[in-house]
């Protein structure tokens, strides 16, 4: 201790000195020594550094003087209360010094302490005491209306204070004093102090938030000067973004007193009462309901607002670009402010647009025209924001008709009333096309990025256009005062025009494009080059009836060859010039094997090799037969070599290459030995079938307990059946032997279960084939099989006989018919044949007597054949639902609860993921289906709920116009019934049960499911208040609600913030809860799993920046902090899972 107060003397003592150098390096040395963790300050040593370091802040020098500041931030964790006290009213008093720089120095001071202040949260009294005396003396420093200088430094520090949430226990005292500042004879006075308020609005209490906004309606109701009234309803706007739901409340009568205030003649307040209105339509958009025509008529009357400008339309038509532009310069007025009040009313929309998806049909017919009209603004910034505006406007078209699913080959009558069809494509380009040689550069990218949303939203739609296009694309990649942001826009959108249209469209334009595309990819900035390449990679399709390749591959093969250039430019030369060696390989001539030997040196680099199998794949499959015998064998080497790699991505591009080259050059009869080298390292020499038979099932064969086993996945099994049936239908004459060896594989007893059910399976897909008839053998092998003692292998023999039935239909359905009847012990076996025979084969002649034979088992009583039987109504259907799903909808009627449960379960296995002939069927019915959901027995509401979510998962437009019928019987199936609550008796314990669990359970599904397929269909806020019940439910309903309040924060974050509140404590009580000592493992386990996923849902909440101004959620995030059990879950969630919430993400609801 003496040792460090020695050398504290000693850097104290330099510090007097009169030398500023000695005094610069004795505050940096003490700077370095207070940031070390294991100093510790003795009382006097405190009092003496704190004196010194305040008396450095008046030295003449400014370096020193800055460095004494830093000194400041680790001193206040060394010192104790008093220090820190004498520290802060120093400040405070010099603060208000009459010394300009004394002053700013302070007040950099002051700020460094306060920063550095533990928040209040952590239960130290010191940040209460020295706030106390900070605000004191700042409130006194606000009323000191003669020095303009001091009270803007006092409104900074507030701000700062107020933001870190140190100041709760002092709001009420310092709104008293921020209001007067309102009305200050000073500007800069009163937008300091509307920035306070709105650093104070997140964490005041919901009372001190009422007395502000009353404050700001009484005063504006007073009628007070325009320039006070522009400083009330910019401070409206403020606590209305950053107070977000609070003001929902107050909005009747906020609305017709702001809406009154547009009609005043002041430019500047016209922009303030439009940046409210946004404000309140970004934070409550649905308390905003009533009120969103009054809006939208203000923004569309005010964005042409323009008094000083007169827009001829035939005049601007006849004009030159060039002309415009000189008008534009003539026009315009420095005094002119009429562009703000426009650029505010358009974004007022744009928020509207963003917040309202629901009503976007409405937009089209009256905001759209509206904004196409004004693409002729004159002001740049303005013009931009039109553009921004209506690139969202598309934006929200594209998702909302990507859950849209199409609804069968009809389906085009049922998107008649969808946005995308209202897309004006003719009037943008029309209104666009000039405007993409506009000098400006911001009008530009404007126009590039809003034809980049076209583009995506009605992909094709551009293709007449492309002519009135193309001159703006090569003028933005040709002009040199282009800059190299714009370059890229330009390539960017030319890219996705090439994708979403047909080559054809660009054909007659190559001689313009190509020069600059080309330029572009010798550019000396690699992202240019980059994006030059992907598009060069898309003209290669465009060029392939000119053959003006020359160029393009000259530049793209000395990009191909550079091996000190970017990562991404690498793998896209890599990339472009397979394609280009794909689709013109024919006319390249000698330089083809030039460029396939590099192609085989990236294949050897680890680091583009993966780019360079996907590439060799593409070119293997080339219509144009590329000759790729001078690399192929060095190539096969190495592609066998990465198949014992332990990388996915590099192992499935192998296999899909391997693949390429055996479709398409079936003479290179050497890939085998590749193949069977990673499954037999031994077979290294072309094999025939018998050999490739026994290589491919010997690993089959090997017991469990050999050293060289391991664990065959499922697929396998499946996979090698199939590959023996290929062989078999190759060597036909080998295929009798083959099955009679399959045969007595499975008879078998000695033979390892692997073995059996590998046989079982094969035997399966050479039957498929056709190729075992109706041998009655082999019947008698299966039956055997299906009184196994394993259980893998009856379902072998039950896949097995499926796939028999399919290749010989009239031998094997009518046994597979007789058995369901007569063997009630191996039906749940028997109807997995059946389902495999529905699934595959053409059935007409057959579908009534299978139709009678699955109705007849609808009310088995063993539940996993009654699913199996749904399973084979719902396929069955798909094959004539016409005259078959009419029947089902009777089966509701008839049927006995366990009946109608399977019917539903039966609609569920109708609705696929792809479009079918049963859809537009289905979607007229579906009404009738999901009425089941009232049902009185539970069961078949479990089953609705499931049939439900099937479809909002796969086909969502089934259901998405019954939501507002569908969606009470749902949130009612979500609330605990004690009436399903009973207590079981178990020797001396008594265990509860509840019997409405699954149900519950069954609804959160759905409604996890809603928000990917439906969101715009919901009422966010309603939906919320279900979530909050659902997490404090049984384990599993909690585990459901923490994913989807994950999923709702990244898809409706301001709809969370208003209900943040109630949303904290039962996350908090789920974080802090322990179990009981002498629980089991699984209770410990399951209470972990739980505080996992919950503070997955906290990680979620806290990237939203408005969460911690809640005064519940800043001390919750700080008890996580603080405490290092959670903290240490925080971490791993965030950072160890794959980088947060991908598990939220990642659900899988099909």
């Amino acid at each position: 201790m003496s040792n460090v107060s020695y050398h504290i003397s000693n850097l104290l003592e330099k510090m007097t000195s009169t030398d500023k150098d000695f005094r610069f390096m004795a505050t940096n040395d003490l700077m370095l020594e207070l940031q070390k963790d294991s100093i510790k300050l003795d009382e006097d040593s405190e009092r003496k550094v704190v004196s010194m370091l305040l008396r450095l802040l008046e030295d003449k020098n400014g370096e020193v003087q800055n460095l004494a500041v830093k000194c400041l931030a680790p001193l206040v964790s060394k010192v104790k209360e008093p220090q820190v006290e004498t520290m802060v009213d120093t400040l405070c008093s010099n603060m208000m010094s009459d010394k300009e720089q004394l002053r700013d120095i302070s007040s950099m001071g002051l700020k460094t302490v306060i920063a550095e202040l533990p928040l209040p949260s952590s239960g130290l009294t010191l940040t209460a005491g020295v706030c106390k005396k900070i605000t004191s003396q700042l409130i006194g420093a606000l009323g000191k209306q003669e020095d303009v200088s001091v009270q803007l430094e006092a409104l900074d520090i507030l701000s700062d204070m107020l933001g870190s949430g140190a100041l709760v226990s002092f709001h009420s005292s310092l709104l008293s004093s921020l209001l007067p500042q309102l009305t200050s004879p000073r500007m800069a006075v009163r937008k300091r102090s509307i920035l306070a308020l709105g650093h104070l609005v997140p964490c005041c209490s919901p009372a001190l938030f009422s007395q502000l906004t009353e404050h700001l309606m009484t005063e504006l109701a007073k009628g007070p000067p325009t320039s006070v009234t522009r400083t009330y309803i910019q401070c409206l706007a403020t606590i209305s973004r950053q107070g977000g739901h609070r003001v929902g409340e107050h909005l009747e009568k906020l609305i017709p007193m702001v809406v009154k205030f547009t009609h005043v003649e002041d430019d500047e307040l016209r922009e303030y009462c439009f940046q409210a209105f946004e404000a309140f339509i970004r934070r409550c958009p649905k308390e905003m309901s009533p009120h969103v025509a009054t809006v939208t008529q203000l923004c569309l009357k005010f964005m042409t607002f323009d008094p000083n400008y007169n827009y001829d339309d035939e005049e601007e038509e006849e004009e030159e670009d060039s002309m415009d532009i000189e008008s534009d310069d003539e026009y315009s007025d420095d005094d002119d402010m009429s562009w703000k009040v426009r650029r505010s009313s358009i974004k007022c929309l744009e928020a509207l647009i963003h917040t309202r998806r629901d009503l976007l049909l409405s937009f089209y017919s009256s905001i759209c025209p509206a904004l196409l009209a004004r693409f002729k603004e004159r002001e740049e910034n303005v013009r931009a924001d039109v553009f921004a505006a209506f690139s969202t406007l598309l934006r929200q078209t594209r998702v909302g008709s990507s859950h849209h699913g199409p609804v069968g080959p009809d389906s085009g009558a049922s998107r008649e009333d969808e946005p995308v069809t209202c897309v004006q494509v003719p009037v943008i380009v029309k209104t666009l096309h000039r405007q993409l040689k506009d000098k400006s550069i911001k009008s530009r990218q404007g126009c590039f990025c809003l034809l980049t949303e076209l583009a995506h939203t009605v992909p094709g739609a551009l293709e007449q256009h492309v002519p009135a296009l193309i001159p703006g694309i090569v003028f933005s990649l040709t002009d040199k005062s282009t800059s190299s942001t714009m370059r890229i826009d330009a390539l960017s959108f030319f890219h996705v025009l090439l994708l979403s249209h047909p080559p054809q469209a660009f054909q007659p334009h190559m001689q313009v494009l190509l020069p600059p595309v080309v330029a572009c990819v010798e550019d000396s900035f690699y992202k240019i080059t980059s994006e030059a390449l992907l598009v060069s990679q898309q003209l290669v399709r465009v060029m392939r009836p000119q053959g003006q390749s020359a160029t393009v591959f000259a530049a793209t093969l000395k990009r191909l060859k550079a091996t000190d250039i970017d990562q991404e430019v690498k793998e896209r030369a890599i990339s472009c010039m397979g394609h280009m060696v794909c689709h013109l390989g024919d006319l390249l001539g000698t330089e083809l094997q030039g460029v396939l030997s590099i192609f085989l040196d990236r294949l050897k680099n680890e680091i583009t090799r993966l780019t360079a199998v996907r590439t060799i794949a593409l070119i293997a499959a080339s219509p144009i037969k590329i000759e790729l015998s001078s690399i192929l064998s060095d190539t096969l080497s190495v592609l066998g070599s990465f198949l014992r790699k332990n990388q996915r991505a590099l192992k499935l591009s192998t296999l899909a290459c391997l693949t390429a080259l055996v479709t398409h050059h079936a003479s290179l009869t050497c890939v085998g030995p590749v193949l069977i080298f990673t499954a037999g390292p031994s077979l290294l020499l072309l094999l025939s079938c018998s050999q490739l038979l026994k290589s491919l099932t010997e690993p089959f064969h090997r017991s469990p307990s050999s050293a060289d086993s391991s664990i065959i996945h499922r697929q396998s099994y499946h996979s090698v059946a199939r590959c023996v049936a290929a062989l078999c239908s190759a060597c036909p004459k080998e295929t009798p032997g083959t099955v009679a060896s399959l045969i007595q594989e499975v008879k078998n007893p000695g033979s390892p279960e692997s073995a059996r059910v590998l046989a079982l399976l094969c035997l399966g897909e050479v039957g498929r084939s056709g190729s075992l008839g109706g041998s009655k053998e082999v019947q008698g092998v299966i039956l055997e099989a299906f009184s196994s003692t394993s259980e893998e292998v009856k379902t072998a023999a039950s896949c097995a006989l499926g796939s028999m039935a399919v290749g010989s239909l009239s031998d094997y359905l009518p046994f597979l018919l007789k058995e369901i009847v007569s063997q009630p012990r191996r039906q749940y076996l028997l109807l997995h044949s059946l389902k495999e025979v529905i699934r595959s084969s053409s059935l007409s002649p057959h579908v009534e007597s299978i139709w009678t034979l699955l109705i007849q088992n609808c009310e088995c009583q063993e539940e996993g054949t009654r699913n199996l039987v749904a399973e084979c109504l719902g396929k069955l259907t798909l094959v004539n639902p016409a005259q078959l799903l009419p029947r089902l909808k009777q089966q509701l009627r008839a049927g006995s609860p366990v009946a109608r449960s399977t019917v539903v379960t039966a609609i569920k296995f109708t609705i696929v993921d792809h479009p079918a002939p049963v859809d537009s069927l289905l979607k007229g019915c579906m009404g009738d289906f999901l009425k089941t959901l009232q049902d009185g027995d539970i069961n078949v509401r479990r089953v609705a709920l499931v049939m439900f979510n099937s479809a909002a998962h796969n086909k969502p437009s089934l259901i998405r116009g019954l939501l507002p019928k569908v969606l009470p019987h749902l949130y009612k199936e979500t609330q605990i019934r004690k009436d399903l609550i009973r207590e079981v008796e178990m020797g001396p314990f008594k265990h509860t049960v509840d019997d409405g669990l699954d149900v519950r359970k069954a609804a959160f599904e759905c409604m996890y499911t809603l928000l990917d397929s439906c969101l715009e269909g919901l009422d966010v806020l309603q939906f919320l208040d279900h979530v909050e019940e659902g997490l404090k439910d049984h384990y599993d309903i909690r585990m459901l609600t923490f994913l989807m309040l994950a999923r709702l924060v990244s898809l409706c974050p301001a709809a969370v913030v208003q209900r943040l509140d109630r949303l904290v404590e039962p996350l908090k009580a789920t974080c802090t809860t322990k179990v009981k000592a002498g629980s089991v493992k699984q209770e410990f386990e399951k209470q972990e799993e739980l505080r996992r996923s919950a503070m997955r849902a906290v990680a979620a909440l806290l990237a939203v920046p408005e969460v911690e101004r809640s005064p519940s959620m800043a001390d919750f995030a700080n008890q996580i902090r603080t405490n290092a059990d959670m903290a240490s879950i925080f971490q791993s969630v965030q950072g160890g899972e794959g980088g947060g919430f991908g598990s939220a993400e990642s659900m899988d609801l099909s």
